[in-house]
């Protein structure tokens, strides 16, 4: 199996492309000194972590504005601090200001001139429209959780991918590799369901889980690679 092989890489962003465990943690900034001050970074993340995949699951309808309003309250109930709905809603709409990882933009614009780029993420339509300005690419396809009405890990996600990128693109499941750094929102379903995936591990400097949900067993990927920017010089070198 090489990168050449494909036709269609499939991205989840936050985490991936975006930053997220930044944005997020600078958004939880306030909250965190009420509680004390006291947690650090990825103690913080983690807790984000579990109570996020535990609102996906239980609303799989909500829009993720919504559902971060939800999980900010969670942590505020978890960590004795009083929050507002203000605040929580405030978290709820802080995916605009979260930053994309230095290497992102660059490595997707050389990407997009061998393959092309459909997004699957958990988030709304409306959120991703400020990442996407800041990836500076234009995507060939892009499909949230609001269109699906349910987040990943989710096999449905997957099984709406498939079909979309069949229906609007005469692609076949040979033909795509889906590239991410979380292993339980992605790399788990997807391999279930007979992708290959990319695994950018952003994390490779870093021990635990940081935002995303530890995965079940011993997930399996394809490729892996420290950034995005090793992806495109590995496609680079190979061609």
């Amino acid at each position: 199996m090489e990168l050449a092989d494909f036709k269609v890489l499939t991205f989840d962003c936050y985490g991936t492309l975006i930053d997220w465990e930044s944005g997020i943690w600078h958004a939880l900034a306030p909250l965190v000194a009420r509680s004390g001050g006291s947690r650090v970074r990825d103690a913080a993340l983690e807790d984000f972590g579990r109570h996020e995949a535990a609102q996906e699951e239980a609303t799989p309808a909500m829009p993720y504005p919504q559902l971060l309003s939800e999980v900010y309250q969670r942590l505020a109930r978890e960590w004795g601090v009083a929050a507002t709905r203000a605040e929580a809603d405030r978290f709820g709409a802080s995916v605009k200001d979260w930053p994309a990882f230095p290497d992102s933009a660059a490595a997707l614009q050389y990407l997009k001139r061998h393959y092309r780029l459909v997004i699957l993420s958990n988030v709304d339509r409306l959120s991703f429209r400020s990442s996407n300005a800041r990836l500076q690419v234009e995507f060939d396809a892009v499909y949230t959780a609001q269109d699906i009405g349910s987040y990943k890990p989710d096999p449905r996600n997957f099984e709406y991918l498939l079909r979309r990128l069949r229906e609007d693109f005469g692609l076949a499941r040979p033909d795509i590799l889906h590239t991410a750094q979380s292993l339980f929102h992605d790399h788990v379903p997807a391999q279930r369901i007979g992708l290959a995936t990319a695994w950018i591990d952003r994390r490779h400097a870093s021990s635990g889980w940081g935002a995303t949900a530890p995965p079940p067993g011993t997930p399996k990927y394809d490729f892996r690679f420290d950034s995005l920017a090793a992806l495109a010089e590995a496609h680079q070198n190979a061609t």
